[in-house]
């Protein structure tokens, strides 16, 4: 039996202290992974289906005989890698994440199915800032700057409200969508996970810039009130 709680991993990041947890969940009988900064829960292994449809919302959005070079803003606790991976499809991911401490957990193996991640040939690891890479001209592969993508798939912010620093906010304008597209290739997908309902100003900010956009609502079921809770996935094409 595991014990009921144990601090995985922690470390001192310029956004914060981050923390890394496993705690067993009595009621569940589970093993429950949690990401906190500083003393905010970022997320949890019990809600992961949003995560997971970002991936699938996304890559749905191209064409089926597509071979899709995709990028992921976010690594986290891998779901939305993972169900990238999933699609056979998917010629190569790259998964951004601007805390190198994150990425060492998946590559010590202190997350179940780590090893998904971290031994498909398709996937690499690439510490950076997503927001800074979408907004320059290099981009978000460091081996191969200018290189385009056929997926963008983002889940970092809690919102394009509610974001987890001041600066991440440019990407959610106008001028900040533009500046992604560029890293997009033609025809390409731009998929986002948010945590509040379908926000009409930011609806109103991809359809001035993508040829089509709608926003998804996900609902799933809560184990902790025992009813419905729902994320929101953007795509845009």
């Amino acid at each position: 039996m595991s014990a009921r709680f144990e601090e995985l991993a922690w470390r001192a990041t310029p956004i914060g202290e981050i923390s890394l947890r496993r705690r067993r969940d009595p009621r569940l009988d589970v093993d429950v992974y949690e990401v906190k900064i500083n003393d905010e829960y970022l997320m949890s292994s019990l809600f992961t289906v949003a995560e997971i449809e970002l991936a699938r919302l996304g890559l749905a959005a191209l064409p089926a005989d597509a071979r899709p070079e995709v990028v992921v803003g976010g690594l986290g606790l891998g779901y939305t890698a993972r169900a990238v991976l999933e699609d056979t499809r998917v010629a190569s991911l790259l998964v951004v994440d601007a805390v190198a401490e994150v990425i060492s957990w998946h590559e010590r193996g202190l997350l179940p199915e780590a090893a998904t991640l971290v031994s498909d040939p398709r996937c690499r690891l690439v510490e950076g800032d997503f927001f800074a890479m979408a907004a320059g001209p290099d981009g978000f592969d460091p081996a191969a700057p200018g290189r385009r993508f056929d997926a963008i798939l983002l889940d970092v912010d809690h919102s394009p409200r509610h974001v987890l620093a001041p600066a991440n906010a440019a990407l959610y304008t106008v001028a900040g969508m533009r500046r992604l597209t560029a890293h997009l290739k033609p025809g390409g997908v731009f998929a986002l996970w948010s945590d509040d309902p379908p926000d009409a100003d930011f609806e109103a900010v991809l359809a001035e810039v993508f040829t089509t956009s709608a926003a998804r609502v996900v609902s799933f079921p809560n184990p902790l009130t025992s009813g419905e809770s729902a994320n929101t996935v953007y795509v845009a094409t």
